[in-house]
Order: structure tokens, then C-alpha cells, then sequence
């Protein structure tokens, strides 16, 4: 027979239970952000994660250049096939062409010398990977901060405002951008620095920076304003209103957090599209030049000295394929994971 007090205590044990699962179930039904939501389809976006990594490494190999070379035991400047210094160990044949196999690779150059001047590659591309990459990551974030805030006033507020914004957005995008740097070049070059003197670098960083972000910002002011179009007559920003709201704060705090997704995408894109273009200009010429590493200048060496130095070319070509190739696929799965309707 079953006492009472058994039976008070089974009776006080299902209700234990009893009042316990609803928490559970409460729980597992907690409201997520759309942040956390964008997070946990990311998160299962394996090729996403594995572009995002890849990415990583290509920023820490940036910043932890000096580290590198250090490791390696050369610098991006010193030229072994000419300087006395390393005169018993020559790494240029009396052509000046590498030694070895490949482009001279071995184990104090571990993807080989330039021809004729002896430059270790490794140590010149991860250089020119940290030139590139902050040039880049610059010229991004101010080009996207501007469209993003020309953008939004001239999609909020319309009229002769909104007018005026798109007249100069089309009279700026009627410029070539890249030929108008080559000829823009020499024309700064000659009114602020001597003829007689060598340009620095870091005013070649500074025009580069310059002209490609007065000329970069338009995609992404178009791209704004054209969601904000869209927004400003939703319900939420009429609530906004209704309730005092200021200008300001209904752009940045009603508006705004809902253009956040184009935002990001668009900088995935934007990125890798700034490290092709001052790539290109270093190649023409009107970029960054000696002695400054950069991805550009590699590819325009390496261009002469194909036959006699395939890795010279080879090297930093397929560092920059990988680069771009995995930001582009992980703008795809950041565009994926914003968007609701995604089966990734």
C-alpha cells in the first residue's frame, strides 16, 4: 500500500515537472534578433566560414609582415644579387637571372629573388599584401561611410535636395575613374613636389586615397538611397513621426538598422573591386613605384620576367585570386545569410 506521504510527494513531483516544461518551452521560443538570426545561417554557410577564415589570414599576414620576414631572414629592400654583402652566397647567374630552379627558390628564398636586382618575392609580396590591403580597407570605409550618409539624406528628405544629390552623382559617374587617375597624377605630382625631387610615398598613398574615394562613393549612395526610397513610407517610420521624432534620430535609428545588409554586401564587393583598381594603377605606372612594395608593381615585374622567373608572377597572382575569390563568395554568403527567404 502507498503511503500518503508517497503519494504527496509524486503528486508535488509532477507538478515540479509540470511547471518546469513550459519554462523550457518558453525558452527555446525566445525571440532572436535579425543580427542573430543573419549569425546562425552564417555560421552554417561552410563555404561562407571558410572564405571568412581565408580572409582572416590574409589581414594577419598584413600585420604580422615585419614578423614574417623576420622569420624568413630577408626584407622587401635589400638587393642580394647586387649587394657585396651576400656576394658568397649569390642567388643571380651572370645574366642576372635566378639561380635554381623556379625562379631561384630555396630555403633562405622561399619563393625565389627577382631577376636582375635579387629582391626576395616573399618578402616583397607580403609587404605588398600590407600596402594593399590598408590602401584598400581605407578607401572602402570611406567610400561606403559617404555614399551611405549622401544616400540617406537625399532618399529621406527628396526634393530639391534629393535633386541636386543625383545631378552630382551622375556628373561624378560620367568620370573613368582610373584613366582620370593616370592623367590626374602627373598633374598633382608636378604642382605640389619639385620636378627635380622624388614624389614620397605617402603622398602617392595620399592621392590615391583621395581620388578614389571622391570618384567611389556614387554605387553606394544610389544603392542607399534607392532602400530609403522604400522605407521612409513604411509604418514604423510614420509611427516614428507621429510620436515627435526628430529627423536624425528616425534616420539613424529607424531607418538605418534596416539598411544595414546592402551596407555589408556591398563592402564585401567593394573591397577586393579598391585592391584590383590600385593594383591596376601600380601596373600602369601611377600608382605606387619603386621601392614601395605593392601587388601591382609584382605583377608588372613579373610580366617582364615570365620566361626567365615564373614564380615571380606566379606567386603573387595566385595570392590575389584567392583573395578575391574568397571575398566575393563570402559577400555571397553574407547577402545569403541577411536574407530571410535563403535556404543556406
Amino acid at each position: 500500500m502507498t503511503s500518503p506521504i508517497e503519494i504527496e510527494d509524486s503528486a508535488t513531483k509532477v507538478a515540479a515537472e509540470g511547471e518546469a516544461k513550459p519554462k523550457e518551452a518558453e525558452a527555446s521560443l525566445e525571440g532572436r534578433s535579425p543580427g542573430q538570426l543573419m549569425w546562425m545561417r552564417f555560421k552554417r554557410d561552410r563555404t561562407g566560414v571558410i572564405c571568412a577564415w581565408i580572409v582572416l589570414a590574409y589581414f594577419v599576414i598584413g600585420l604580422a609582415a615585419p614578423l614574417l620576414t623576420m622569420l624568413s631572414g630577408t626584407d622587401p629592400y635589400t638587393l642580394y644579387g647586387q649587394d657585396p654583402a651576400y656576394a658568397d652566397t649569390p642567388v643571380l647567374d651572370d645574366f642576372g637571372l635566378p639561380l635554381g630552379s623556379f625562379g631561384g627558390v630555396s630555403a633562405e628564398h622561399w619563393f625565389g629573388v627577382e631577376p636582375q636586382l635579387g629582391r626576395d618575392l616573399f618578402a616583397m609580396m607580403v609587404y605588398g599584401i600590407r600596402t594593399s590591403l590598408f590602401m584598400a580597407v581605407g578607401v572602402t570605409i570611406l567610400t561606403i561611410s559617404t555614399g551611405v550618409v549622401i544616400g540617406l539624406i537625399g532618399g529621406f528628405v527628396g526634393g530639391k535636395t534629393d535633386y541636386y544629390i543625383g545631378r552630382l552623382t551622375d556628373f561624378l559617374l560620367a568620370f573613368p575613374s582610373q584613366l582620370f587617375f593616370i592623367a590626374f597624377m602627373p598633374v598633382v605630382t608636378a604642382f605640389f613636389v619639385d620636378p627635380r625631387e622624388e614624389t614620397p610615398t605617402y603622398f602617392r598613398a595620399l592621392a590615391i586615397l583621395i581620388v578614389l574615394w571622391v570618384l567611389g562613393w556614387m554605387g553606394m549612395s544610389r544603392l542607399v538611397r534607392s532602400t530609403v526610397l522604400a522605407l521612409r513610407g513604411r509604418e514604423f517610420v510614420e509611427a516614428a513621426k507621429v510620436s515627435g521624432a526628430s529627423n536624425w534620430r528616425i534616420l539613424f535609428k529607424e531607418i538605418l538598422p534596416n539598411v544595414v545588409s546592402p551596407i555589408l554586401v556591398q563592402f564585401t564587393y567593394t573591397l577586393p573591386s579598391v585592391i584590383l583598381t590600385i593594383a591596376f594603377l601600380s601596373f600602369a605606372g601611377v600608382g605606387f613605384v619603386e621601392p614601395t612594395p605593392d601587388w601591382g608593381r609584382l605583377f608588372a615585374n613579373g610580366a617582364r620576367t615570365t620566361e626567365e622567373a615564373p614564380a615571380f608572377i606566379f606567386f603573387p597572382g595566385v595570392a590575389l585570386v584567392i583573395f578575391v575569390l574568397c571575398f566575393n563568395l563570402l559577400g555571397d554568403s553574407v547577402r545569403d545569410a541577411f536574407d530571410p527567404k535563403s535556404g543556406r
